[in-house]
């Protein structure tokens, strides 16, 4: 798979001219260009990774639903601040929102536009890292909850862990594309990138709704 040389449509600067630019990015074999493939392709590996912990996590729930004999009766509901939790995943919410606006932005060439919206996902993702640290000191100090003192521990620490890193990630992402866009040399040739960033963080999002529903809300219903 290659990507067809750029085609000049006379427009003068066609870094700058969005239909130039989505003719070049289209011109592969797959009709996909091949960045967008890749992260489709990576975002399908991980999906199943999740999928992997999101199981094993709830396997457990299913085998020692009071607890582990060893570890005793664990009271998950009275444990679980489910406020702030849902707060937090309406903050990840939001910042997959205005990560769609940045996206938007950077392809009519606004700059200014993706960068404020940009800010908005970085501060959101912060907020939402920042109610993880809080929920896990929580349950740790408080609660007396570990990984190595219960099942439930040991799988809800590296499951919501794992997500926690993965939202770490696309925040460096996006404030590397932020303090690019600072040096003049992001436009709208550059959209792409954006895009498969916008990808990755609307991914995380997705997870989350998912982690939340099967590992939070289940509990207050089962």
């Amino acid at each position: 798979m290659s990507s067809v040389a750029a085609t000049s449509h006379g427009h003068g600067d066609s870094d700058d001219d969005p239909i130039a630019v989505h003719h070049e990015l289209t011109q592969t074999n797959t009709g996909i260009e091949n960045k967008k493939l890749m992260m489709w392709l990576f975002l399908a590996s991980d999906c199943m990774f999740f999928g992997t912990l999101i199981s094993t996590h709830l396997i457990y729930r299913k085998l020692y639903p009071v607890g582990h004999i060893e570890e005793g009766v664990v009271d998950i509901t009275g444990t679980f601040d489910i406020e702030l939790t849902s707060f937090s995943t309406f903050i990840l919410l939001m910042s997959s929102f205005l990560m769609a606006l940045a996206v938007s932005a950077m392809h009519k060439g606004q700059i200014k536009s993706f960068r404020n919206n940009c800010i908005g996902v970085i501060i959101f993702g912060l907020i939402f890292l920042g109610g993880q640290v809080y929920e896990f000191q929580h349950f740790y100090q408080e609660k007396g909850l570990s990984m190595q003192n219960s099942l439930f521990g040991s799988t809800f620490y590296v499951l919501t862990g794992t997500h926690g890193t993965h939202v770490a990630i696309g925040i460096l992402w996006l404030f590397s594309l932020l303090v690019y866009s600072y040096s003049g040399r992001l436009k709208a040739k550059n959209a792409i990138d954006v895009e498969i960033a916008g990808l990755y963080w609307h991914f995380v999002d997705v997870v989350w709704i998912v982690i939340f529903t099967a590992v939070y809300l289940v509990e207050y219903i089962v």
